[in-house]
This record gives structure tokens, C-alpha cells and sequence, in this order.
């Protein structure tokens, strides 16, 4: 942990934009083995009643993470993870791809040494995570 990070209660981490393009999808799944052609076929997508190719869900939520991981300064710290997948992250094969903001604040501390950190992962204005948190080892 970086000497320079609160963890009091109400501290909201340096927020975070990652952008998602297509060739982000084809490397996850090529490590995740996920080939579900919804993350890479346009016509399969819209098939199945989605707008366009999505991200994987976690590929987004690995995203997400990463904003407590750069604020704690070790990945190891986070001792629990976990969502809900609320809606799509929506990838155009335009160059840009799709910008996913992140914001997160502390909201609890425990006896234990750890933090809860509130997490919102948005694109198009939207949350697309539900109830992410992490609890996070600070001392």
C-alpha cells in the first residue's frame, strides 16, 4: 500500500477510464477461451436482440477492478470481488470502441484491517455493474 492512500470511510478513489475495442474482446477471449460469437460477430449479436458486439462481462469487471487495484498499489490486497452483470458494455467496430468510466469510494471499515470499496462501472452513462464491491486488505 502506497504511503500516500486514505482508507477512511468516504474517501473516493482517482476514477478511472479504460476503452474497450475490439481487438481488447478478441485478446480476452483467446485467454479466457470464451469464443461466444456475441463478442465478436456483429450478425450473431443482433440475432440474440443485442445492438451490437458486447464486451465479456468479465472483461468488464476486471476493468472495474482495476481502479482499487491502482489505488491500493497491490492486487493481492483485494481479498473479495464481486458483482452483478446489470447491462452490456456495447463495442462499435468504429476505432474508438467503448470508454467505460469507473468511479469507487470506501464505505466501510472493519476490525479486521480491510475496506469496502463501493464500485461503479459505467458506459453510455449507465451503470453496467450491479452492487460491485471489493474488500480490500489495508494494513
Amino acid at each position: 500500500m502506497s504511503a500516500a492512500v486514505s482508507t477512511e470511510v468516504g474517501t473516493e478513489l482517482p476514477a478511472l477510464s479504460v476503452r474497450l475495442k475490439r481487438d481488447d474482446l478478441v485478446r480476452y477471449a483467446g485467454a479466457s477461451l470464451d469464443f461466444n460469437p456475441i463478442h465478436w460477430n456483429e450478425r450473431t449479436a443482433r440475432e440474440v436482440g443485442l445492438p451490437d458486439v458486447i464486451a465479456h462481462g468479465m472483461l468488464t469487471m476486471a476493468v472495474a477492478s482495476r481502479i482499487v487495484a491502482e489505488w491500493i498499489g497491490d492486487p493481492g490486497a483485494i481479498v473479495e470481488y464481486g458483482c452483478r452483470f446489470g447491462r452490456p458494455v456495447v463495442v462499435p467496430d468504429d476505432g474508438e470502441g467503448a470508454l467505460v468510466e469507473v468511479t469507487a469510494k470506501v464505505t466501510k471499515a472493519f476490525d479486521d484491517g480491510t475496506v469496502k470499496v463501493n464500485i461503479n462501472a459505467a458506459f453510455d452513462g449507465k451503470s453496467v455493474l450491479t452492487g460491485a464491491f471489493a474488500r480490500v486488505r489495508v494494513s
